[in-house]
């Protein structure tokens, strides 16, 4: 495996896509694959099932698999499965979700969500790690033992400072999602520190999100982000976290260029190689690209995703 892990998110419009595109970015020699719990494919997991079975050395994450739809011992016990068919390639991203769609769609209660996170991640980390678990909580109740540890990674995501702070106190990594780099930089991984501190722990990985395009039109990849991530400005998590990093009121102005070039790394392939290096450089553990595509966009994904194998190599 690379020093430099740089994975890519997978669209997943179906599953056999899903598959493919794996299989694809194995060959490339991109060295992670994540996925959202969006698009048709139904089940990250489940196809990562599969994916697991056809290739050979890609990480596989979920990010994120949504915590309120699924009780931490199914997800312990789907993860067992997978690590089972690629032991040390599968680990577990997790989040609340927003509430809007967890009220809407599955009826849940959506109240306190960072401590709802708080205790998935205990009983998950506790089956990974330990192989058993005995919790009574708030929120859960877990009671149950495993043939073995599975050593699973169990990650987090994170947006503002309270819940990058329970990252570094509790699990095995935090994610960003289309954050400011800067805001990561300064104000994410600090939190993430400062948890590790409080538990006495060294601080765990900073996966740090970004949407990646190799162009030289920066005005069509800014565009790109727009058509292919453009809600999340406007949501109440992302738009206070948007607010904590310096852009007041996106949920009003949706993606301002400013909020883009802050977010997004865009140019030549020189040009993109340095700033994925920065955010090493920084203290960012790891990169998960959201690849943005212009023009032809089956030649601009595989000339971004080209470069990522390259900067992974080097």
């Amino acid at each position: 495996m690379a020093d430099k892990i740089i994975g890519v998110a997978i669209p997943a419009p179906d599953p056999q896509s899903v598959l493919s595109s794996i299989r694809r970015a194995e060959e490339m020699g991109v060295n992670a694959a994540w996925m959202t719990s969006g698009g048709d494919v139904g089940d990250a997991l489940t196809v990562f099932a599969a994916a697991a079975a056809q290739t050979e050395s890609i990480l596989l994450g979920t990010s994120i698999m949504r915590s309120w739809t699924r009780h931490p011992i199914v997800a312990a016990r789907q993860a067992q499965t997978i690590a089972g068919i690629a032991p040390g390639r599968i680990r577990l991203g997790i989040g609340p979700s927003h509430k809007g769609s967890m009220t809407q769609t599955f009826g849940v209660d959506f109240t306190e969500p960072l401590g709802h996170l708080k205790e998935y991640i205990q009983i998950l980390t506790g089956l990974s790690h330990e192989g058993k678990i005995d919790f009574d909580g708030r929120h859960y109740s877990a009671h149950f033992a495993m043939s073995a540890p599975t050593n699973v990674p169990v990650m987090a995501s994170a947006l503002r400072t309270a819940s990058f702070e329970a990252c570094g106190e509790l699990a095995d990594g935090a994610i960003s999602w289309v954050c400011p780099l800067s805001y990561v930089r300064d104000v994410a991984l600090p939190a993430l520190k400062a948890g590790a501190e409080r538990a006495g722990r060294p601080t765990p990985p900073l996966i740090v999100h970004a949407p990646v395009c190799v162009t030289e039109d920066l005005e069509a990849a800014r565009n790109g982000v727009r058509e292919q991530l453009g809600y999340f400005p406007t949501t109440p998590f992302y738009a206070r976290m948007f607010e904590r990093a310096g852009f007041a009121e996106s949920d009003q102005t949706g993606w301002t260029d400013e909020m883009l070039d802050s977010v997004l790394i865009a140019g030549s392939e020189e040009q993109v190689a340095e700033k994925l290096n920065e955010i090493f450089a920084w203290g960012g553990s790891e990169v998960l690209t959201s690849v943005i595509t212009v023009g032809d966009s089956e030649a601009s994904r595989e000339r971004t995703m080209k470069l990522i194998a390259e900067v992974s190599a080097s």
